[in-house]
């Protein structure tokens, strides 16, 4: 019988480099040519072996259903080894339909033909059809077992390649292949199962693999994957000659185990790299942030003749985006273009990624519209970028843009466009959103519910936060670390901290979160509580934690533990980051040691607006306007460009020490040079300025002037003026406005009842405690600390539960006595006469040297 087939869908194989696959697209019908009648047996085999090979390697399916029907042709469809290496061919062409047919007419499969079929099976996803060849076999071999174990762990069935290679083992009639190994070290691997990694390898070395070059791959890689690097290293310097695998692999395992300079050791003395060396060593400079670093080993991988690929274009161009060198970006762009023969989807979306992020969204988007393919990491891209410049209503076009093409948005877009919506004004557009992730199904995804908590806690909806949060069916890290970040800028303290103690897990993330939390709203001993635990818990400080902390020691003014916190600063490396030495510039200012501030002020190399801005601010808190002058017009000369902090200090600093003339330079100059409106805080400065120099018109007269209405700061700085200079009728104008404002503020109440008190005036006394009285308004207590000897002592107003307080109290009474007496204070106040003692006064006298000489006195 003849069979005739049209040859016309085969015209686009017609580069077939077989000679016999080049036979059969010339002809149009199967008849038995001369050059087949005239081979023996073996010489045909041979052919059609060769023929099968080819077309499984090319997957072509025409190909391969015309092989069959020539093998049928030429009567050779009963042979076993043709047989075989047809199920091969049509395995490998992903027609495993026709491949178990040719099993089903095999008379007598040996296990090749078994095995074979199995494979299919696991290449093509069917573990269970695999499963069921695999029970029917008569006789396995080692192939049978491996091939069994690849399937599963190729098909993600992790724990049932351990299975299977248990059951060989307990099978007794197959002893394990070095492959038997490799495959169950890495099913064991991806598992974490260090105990199972040390039995594995014990079990090699028994048989004998332990050298075997396979194995000590695989042992090395199962070590490194269950996070012992130690027993990775031993086992990689025991092997004579390692593999590049071997090499690269614990390059990746220091990288893992966050061992850079271990890394970049072993890198350094490898014989020789190849292309994946490199691209790993680059990937991990560029994934710890080492952005220079990785620009500089990109350069030299390019002059010794590797030739990257898009890997390591997507990690040279994420190390440009994090130093934002948009040059070198440009320039590795342009190379793309004219050395590669397309732009590739994952370098197209770098490039946007880097583009965006440097600010030139313009280029993001002409590198957007030249990719011939689009999908949603692309949109991504170019969508974080619009929403990272500040365009929110340019990234929900792009948005809108992205469903009408149409392409699907995956949890990573969805969390991306939930950034737009940043305050209470955008609760409306965030519903919305919220609205599609529960209509997509991915609202319960990982990424966009921890979107949803950081939107909902911005948009100031605490309660729709914690709700996407309890709704979470996973929750990692990040999602923790939400929610306690939600409960801090509610100003919930406590939820935070109980959030922060049902984590199952914690990262220095999470830690320096809470520690963030408690040092922002005034629980600063809380702070340097969860700092101390840090320690004990063995967590990895970070910069953050230290800068953190010791701004807690400068809030509280506890001036030794923020030098041992700075001691561990420097002993981790962190001393010269900037913002640990702003943080400590602070600290010292804040203790009275402007001094050693300004050291360090000096040490810091590169300084920037906050360590201008600190430098100053210690000096106006000290009192040395001059100083903070000076530090401002050197800031001015070295190119900073002041912001209104900078202003506050300056104009502070000339409150302080009476520097009328410049205060009022400064705040014109202010808007004139620089373009700062003057702020609430400005107005402060200015109106204690004219205060404290008397000129308490001024002061009115600017404070009418404001082109905003006054806060309560502004009015307590005229009333604060009036008490100094003791103008009662003022001081009444700015309390009717301050008590409009905040009518339960005791602080206001009390220092009009001082004005009366100090004019004389002790109806009007009576009158405004009696008015304190009917509002409910109750003073509360003063409340004044110092560090003497290693301990923090707490004084309040009329304190009596110091162990010391008798002491100091009679002390205290000396030296009223004594100014009294030499006349040196014109008016003493009647309550010092009557023994109530602010809680300042009682601190200060505590670490007074007399008094610490009375102590010490028989």
């Amino acid at each position: 019988m003849i069979f005739k087939f049209t040859w016309r869908i085969f015209n686009r194989y017609s580069q077939i480099p077989h000679p016999l696959l080049r036979h059969f697209s010339d002809q149009s019908t199967l008849t038995a040519e001369p050059m087949f009648s005239q081979q023996s047996y073996m010489e045909l085999s041979e052919k059609f072996y060769e023929s099968m090979k080819e077309c499984a390697s090319l997957r072509s399916i025409p190909f391969a259903r015309k092989l069959h029907a020539q093998l049928v042709f030429m009567g050779l469809e009963s042979s076993i080894f043709l047989q075989n290496h047809l199920l091969h061919m049509y395995s490998n062409c992903g027609l495993i339909g026709d491949a178990y047919r040719v099993f089903g007419g095999i008379e007598f499969p040996n296990v090749y033909s078994w095995n074979t079929m199995i494979n299919g099976f696991a290449e093509s996803g069917q573990m269970r059809e695999a499963e069921k060849v695999f029970e029917k076999m008569p006789e396995r071999d080692a192939v049978s077992w491996n091939s069994m174990m690849s399937g599963y762990f190729r098909n993600g069935e992790v724990e049932a390649t351990v299975k299977v290679f248990v059951w060989m083992v307990q099978d007794c009639c197959c002893v394990p292949d070095q492959f038997s190994f490799s495959s169950v070290m890495k099913a064991s691997g991806a598992l974490g199962y260090l105990k199972l990694a040390l039995q594995l390898h014990g079990f090699a070395v028994k048989f004998n693999f332990g050298k075997e070059t396979y194995v000590e791959n695989s042992v090395i890689d199962l070590y490194i994957k269950c996070g012992v690097m130690d027993s990775a290293q031993k086992v990689f310097y025991r092997t004579r000659k390692p593999s590049l695998f071997c090499w690269n692999s614990m390059i990746y395992g220091y990288s893992k185990n966050g061992s850079i300079k271990k890394a970049l050791e072993l890198f350094a003395r490898m014989p020789g790299c190849d292309t994946v060396s490199w691209n790993t060593m680059i990937s991990i400079l560029s994934q710890h942030g080492f952005g220079t670093e990785t620009l500089d080993t990109f350069y030299e991988m390019w002059n010794r003749g590797f030739r990257p690929n898009a890997m390591t274009y997507a990690s040279v161009l994420s190390a440009c985006t994090s130093i934002y060198d948009l040059e070198w970006g440009a320039h590795l762009h342009a190379r793309i273009v004219r050395i590669e023969p397309g732009l590739d989807v994952y370098v197209g979306c770098g490039l946007i990624d880097m583009y965006a992020k440097c600010g030139r969204l313009d280029s993001a988007r002409r590198v957007f519209d030249g990719m011939t393919e689009h999908n949603a990491v692309s949109w991504t891209s170019l969508i974080r970028g619009v929403v990272l410049a500040g365009f929110q209503e340019e990234a929900l076009v792009l948005f809108n843009q992205m469903r009408e093409v149409p392409v699907v948005s995956d949890q990573f877009t969805l969390a991306t466009i939930l950034g737009v919506c940043l305050n209470q004004k955008d609760i409306s557009v965030g519903e919305l959103l919220h609205a599609l992730t529960v209509k997509l199904g991915l609202d319960s995804a990982v990424p966009v519910a921890n979107a949803l908590v950081t939107m909902y806690a911005r948009c100031g909806n605490i309660q729709n936060a914690n709700h996407a949060f309890e709704l979470m069916p996973i929750r990692d890290i990040i999602s923790w670390t939400a929610m306690i970040t939600a409960f801090s800028q509610a100003g919930d303290a406590e939820k935070a901290r109980e959030c922060f103690d049902k984590m199952p897990e914690k990262n220095v993330i999470t830690w320096n979160s809470m520690l963030a939390t408690y040092t922002q709203h005034g629980f600063w001993e809380e702070g340097l509580k969860i700092y101390i635990q840090m320690l004990r818990e063995g967590v990895k400080l970070d910069w953050i934690t230290i800068a953190t902390s010791i701004s807690a020691c400068a809030d509280l003014a506890v001036l030794i533990l923020g030098n041992q916190i700075l001691a561990q600063a420097e002993k981790l490396g962190f001393s010269s980051n900037v913002s640990v030495a702003n943080s400590v510039v602070t600290m010292y200012s804040r203790c009275g040691q402007i001094e050693e501030a300004q050291k360090i002020f000096n040490s810091i190399v590169v300084k920037n607006l906050v360590s201008w801005n600190a430098m100053m601010t210690g000096y106006a808190q000290n009192g040395q306007g001059r100083k903070v002058l000076e530090i401002f017009e050197k800031m001015l000369y070295v190119g900073n460009v002041p912001d209104h902090i900078s202003y506050v200090s300056v104009l502070s600093g000339c409150s302080h020490s009476g520097l009328i003339s410049e205060g009022q330079y400064y705040f014109h100059s202010m808007t004139k040079d620089h373009g700062i409106s003057p702020t609430s805080e400005h107005y402060v400065c200015m109106v204690d300025l004219l205060g404290r120099a008397g000129l308490l018109e001024q002061a009115k007269n600017l404070v009418n002037q404001m082109p905003f209405k006054p806060n309560p700061a502004v009015w307590g700085a005229l009333l604060a003026a009036c008490r100094i200079h003791g103008d009662a009728k003022l001081a009444e104008f700015a309390v009717k406005n301050l008590l409009q404002l905040d009518a339960e503020r005791s602080g206001s109440y009390c220092l009009l009842a001082n004005i009366y008190s100090e004019s004389g005036k002790l109806q009007a006394v009576t009158n405004v405690r009696k008015l304190m009285r009917d509002k409910g308004v109750r003073k509360n207590p003063g409340c004044s600390w110092i560090e003497v000897d290693n301990r923090v002592h707490v004084f309040t107003v009329d304190d009596t539960n110091h162990p010391q307080i008798k002491d100091v109290r009679t002390m205290l009474e000396d030296f009223t006595k004594k100014v009294e007496e030499t006349k040196k204070k014109a008016r003493v106040m009647k309550a010092v006469r009557f023994h109530n003692y602010h809680s300042d006064q009682l601190a200060c006298l505590f670490d007074h040297p007399c008094y610490k000489e009375s102590l010490h006195s028989p």
